[in-house]
C-alpha cells in the first residue's frame, strides 16, 4: 500500500471518490443537471492542468492495486487561479458573466478541498494516512498552517481532525452550508 501523486489514468476511480467527498458542491461546481453529467465535468477538469481538480492536486492511496482514497489539496494563494478555469465553464454554462464560487480557502494555509476512502477500506485509517501525506507535503513545500472545512454535522469527521490536532477557528458557508474551518500548524 502507498500513497502517491494522482496521475490523468486515475481518474475514474478518483473522480468517483471525488464526488462521493463533494456532492452537491459537484453540482454547484459543474453546473451540472445529473450525477453522471457532474462526474463527467469533473473528469475532464482532473484530466487538464491548472485548475482546482486537475490531478497534480490529488494523493491517491493505493492499496491492491485500486485506489482507496484520495484527498485533494492546493495553497490558498492558488486557489483564485485556479478556480477561474471553473467559473469560466460555470459562466458560460449559465450564460451568467457576474457568478462566482464560494471561498473555501485563506491566502495563507495549505487547503486540504476533499477527502474520501473507498467505502471497501473504510475503517483502516486511510483518511488519517492521507491527512497525514496532506502535512507532509504541506511541510515540504515550506508552509506552516494546513486547513480544511468540515460540515457542522459531521460529527465523526470533526472528531477525527480534532483528534489529529486541527483547530476550529471560524464557520464557513459553501453552497448554502455552514461548515467550521478548521486549522493546524506544521
Amino acid at each position: 500500500m502507498t500513497i502517491r501523486q494522482a496521475q490523468p489514468a486515475d481518474a475514474p476511480s478518483v473522480v468517483r471518490l471525488l464526488f462521493d467527498a463533494i456532492n452537491d458542491i459537484g453540482f454547484q461546481l459543474t453546473g451540472a443537471a445529473t450525477e453522471q453529467e457532474v462526474i463527467d465535468r469533473l473528469t475532464n477538469f482532473f484530466v487538464q492542468e491548472g485548475n482546482r481538480f486537475s490531478s497534480n492536486h490529488f494523493l491517491v492511496k493505493i492499496a491492491d492495486g485500486e485506489t482507496a482514497g484520495m484527498i485533494l489539496c492546493y495553497h490558498g494563494s492558488d486557489a483564485e487561479t485556479i478556480d477561474r478555469p471553473i467559473l469560466d465553464v460555470l459562466r458560460r454554462i449559465t450564460n451568467n458573466p457576474t457568478l462566482t464560487i464560494d471561498k473555501e480557502a485563506d491566502e495563507d494555509e495549505y487547503y486540504i478541498d476533499a477527502l474520501a476512502v473507498s467505502p471497501e477500506w473504510g475503517g483502516r485509517g486511510i483518511g488519517t494516512e492521507l491527512i497525514q501525506a496532506a502535512e507532509h507535503h504541506a511541510q515540504q513545500r515550506g508552509y506552516g498552517k494546513i486547513a480544511l472545512n468540515v460540515e457542522q454535522y459531521n460529527e465523526r469527521a470533526y472528531s477525527l481532525y480534532k483528534k489529529l490536532g486541527y483547530m476550529t477557528d471560524k464557520e464557513t458557508i459553501i453552497n448554502k452550508k455552514t461548515y467550521f474551518h478548521m486549522i493546524k500548524s506544521l
